[in-house]
Parts: C-alpha cells; structure tokens; sequence
C-alpha cells in the first residue's frame, strides 16, 4: 500500500519528446516506474527509446488512456500550455496528474484547480513541485530515487529542495510515500489532503509535514491534525529568519504582519500535539525518536 501511486500505476508523460520530459521519463524508468506512453500533439505514432524499450507517444490524453490504460500523468510541458494539459488529463479520466512545471499563471492554475473539482475523479497535485514517490515501487516527478528508500514514514511538503534533504536524513529509515505539494498560491493537493490519506495508509506509522512562511494552510493542517490525526506527526516550517513582506522563493511565501509567520505557524501546530523542529535536521531526529519509540 501506499498513498495515489504504487506498483500498478500506469503513468503516461505530457510533454515526453521534449528535454525536461524525456531525461525525467529516463529517471523514472530507471526507479521502476512504469511509463506506458507519452503524449506530444501532433508526434502521436513516434516512439522514444528508453533502454532499448521503445515508449510510443500519442496525440492525445485520451489516444494514449485508450491504448495504455494509463491512470497518471505527469506534466512537463511549458508554462503557457499547462492549463490545457492539465483540462486533458481530466477530460480523459485520469484517477492522478501530476504537474511539475513552474511559473504557471494564477488565473491558469484556478481555472484548472477548479475544473480538478468539478470533475470528482482526478487528484492533482501541483503546479510548480517535485512530484511524489512511494520508493521501490513507483516515482512520478523529479525527486531522486537515489536518496529513498521503502519504510513507514509519510512525507508531505511544499518545498522540493527540502523534501530531498528530509529523504536523504531520514534514507535509513525509509518512506511509504513522499509527496512535494508544490508553494504556489493555488495548488491541487493540500497538506490536509496528504495527512488524511497518510492516517488512512496501514503501512504509514508516522508523517512529516513541511511547511514555509506565507499564508495560512500549516494552522488549518494543524487543526485537521487536531481533530482527525491519531499518528504521530512532526513539523518544520521553513523562514524562521525571513524578513515581514519580503517574498521568499515560492509565491505562497509572503509573510503579511503578523499572519504567515514560522512562530506562528509553529505555536498552532505544537497546539495541536505535533513536535516542530527549527531545522530539518531537529525535525529529522524528532521523528526518529518517534520510530524508535514505535519499533
């Protein structure tokens, strides 16, 4: 078990004949994902090779579901062209899209946020992260393969860099899944999202939650955690020392006076049971005295 993404997934790349699309559909062939089909408009018909293995591309979300059975995509298309990746991916029925491009619009991202709504039956998760990964039997994104290893820590977390820095402390350990929900303003999965699926999860026993200045989704997580969390969790915020109003990185990440702040942040969530480290290396331990204490 693992949360979204395991051995049976079917992930077709949007976005595979370009550069980012075909060295990432390289790396995630390498870990064990099963890539079943690309999709270029207008390349549909080609194929790419991929280890000798020959990965067909399509026209189409829909062409390329039909022929593969596919049930996720991962988006690497350029800024101006992922709103309409993302409508296609829904439109086909896709059950997980996952899309990694950066610098999409806002007004881009609600539309299609909200069509992910609307529609019922996909989860996005995304724009402008590095993917999720349940290691050992599938990874959809960018994040290493490398530095993970299969255990029974949840990983959620706005910040790609730091998600690859908690995975390689905690490598020992190992993760059940580890998702990057992206920073901007308007993403398709939230951290409440993955804490909810993670409690769910038999084979997750603890969650680390990652979060960053800006906004207000660490209090309502932490709320959520309050009322419908019974695992352990352990936070960290990233922006202890960021400056008030000054946008740090990702576009959610503005601190307005005193709301968005890490102590802020760190107060609800310590109000609500979970441990907070003041860097990923303390919240690294704090969770492995959890699992220690577990096993």
């Amino acid at each position: 078990m693992a949360i979204w993404l395991d051995h049976h997934s079917k992930v077709i790349v949007q976005g595979m004949t370009g550069s980012e699309g075909r060295k990432h559909t390289q790396r995630m062939i390498a870990s064990g994902t099963r890539i079943v089909g690309g999709v270029t408009p207008g390349k549909g018909g080609q194929s790419v090779l991929f280890e000798e293995d020959p990965v067909p591309v399509f026209n189409s979300v829909a062409e390329a579901k039909q022929a593969t059975g596919a049930n996720v995509s991962v988006i690497f298309v350029p800024a101006r062209f992922t709103r309409g990746a993302v409508f296609e991916a829904v439109d086909a029925g896709l059950d997980l899209a996952v899309c990694i491009t950066e610098g999409v619009p806002v007004k881009d991202s609600a539309a299609f946020y909200t069509h992910v709504v609307e529609s019922g039956h996909t989860r996005l998760i995304g724009p402008n992260c590095p993917g999720l990964i349940s290691p050992g039997k599938s990874n959809v994104g960018i994040i290493p393969a490398s530095i993970a290893r299969p255990g029974r820590i949840g990983l959620v977390s706005k910040s790609g860099t730091l998600t690859y820095q908690m995975m390689f402390e905690l490598g020992d350990i190992g993760f059940s899944t580890a998702v990057g929900i992206g920073g901007d303003p308007v993403i398709g999965t939230t951290h409440i999202d993955a804490l909810a699926a993670f409690e769910d999860d038999p084979e997750t026993d603890a969650i680390i939650m990652i979060g960053e200045i800006g906004g207000d989704a660490e209090e309502r997580a932490a709320a959520f955690v309050a009322d419908h969390v019974t695992k352990p969790v352990v936070g960290y915020i990233a922006g202890f020392t960021a400056p008030e109003g000054k946008t740090m990185g990702h576009a959610g990440a503005i601190v307005s006076g005193t709301k968005g702040t890490a102590l802020g942040k760190k107060a609800a969530l310590e109000e609500a049971g979970v441990q907070v480290g003041r860097t990923p290396s303390e919240a690294a331990n704090l969770i492995r005295e959890i699992m220690s204490s577990l096993h």
